[in-house]
């Protein structure tokens, strides 16, 4: 069984040094997750060489278009072979149905809220301040609609863990070390161990882990925490 919760955020602007990273790591990680910064800047060559080195990936692209376009958009992300990709929730149900496909060794995850979000936010742009019923309903519709799983933040894991059950996929990023918020875009945060406790499967983890000076003692630390 692998017991590996740990997905590391590679948003390195050095390519040499993220794939060091990668080796170094791979042992220890359950994935590595690519977004926008290592993928628009690398494309479909940086993401062949991380996935030459660990062919775990989760390729973080938060599709958001109308359903044909995104349809296309995961056919395509398919056959680059990531675990897992992601699309945003509020494109609606028929944005999530087009993506039900036979191939489910890539699974789509879906985005609720950012974690950068708060109350204030999401009453502007969503009309409700509750950030608990909000996401509560996107998870209910993420599973209604086909998805695989959803992305959220530790704020947010017991109930949506209630809300869609045992074996729908959570993965949380907003993970620090300690509960220090301070020059942080992260705005609702754990411990791993808390998120873990709390019903997550997966936790992604970047900064802390990235830029300690002793990265794979930072990952093994953490994952002594999790097990």
């Amino acid at each position: 069984m692998n017991l590996k919760k740990v997905i590391v955020a590679l948003d390195s602007d050095d390519l040499s040094n993220t794939l060091k990273l990668v080796q170094t790591l791979k042992k220890d990680v359950y994935a590595f997750k690519i977004g926008y910064q290592f993928f628009y800047k690398y494309g479909l060559s940086g993401y062949k060489k991380i996935y030459s080195i660990c062919p775990k990936i989760f390729l973080d692209l938060k599709l958001h278009d109308i359903p044909n376009t995104v349809k296309n958009g995961i056919a395509s992300i398919i056959k680059i072979k990531p675990l897992f990709t992601t699309i945003h929730i509020s494109g609606g149900d028929m944005m999530m149905k087009a993506t039900q496909r036979k191939n489910k060794k890539t699974m789509v995850l879906g985005v609720s809220i950012l974690t950068s979000m708060n109350s204030a936010q999401t009453r502007k742009y969503y009309n409700q301040k509750n950030i608990k019923i909000l996401v509560k309903k996107f998870a209910r519709e993420a599973k209604k609609n086909g998805l695989d799983g959803v992305v959220c933040s530790p704020n947010e894991i017991e109930y949506i863990r209630k809300e869609v059950g045992k074996n729908f996929i959570i993965v949380t990023p907003g993970i620090r070390l300690n509960n220090k918020i301070e020059k942080d875009d992260q705005k609702r945060i754990a411990t791993p161990k808390k998120a873990i406790q709390m019903g997550a499967n997966f936790l992604v983890i970047g900064r802390p882990i990235t830029e300690s000076k002793d990265p794979i003692k930072v990952l093994k630390e953490i994952n002594k925490t999790i097990s």
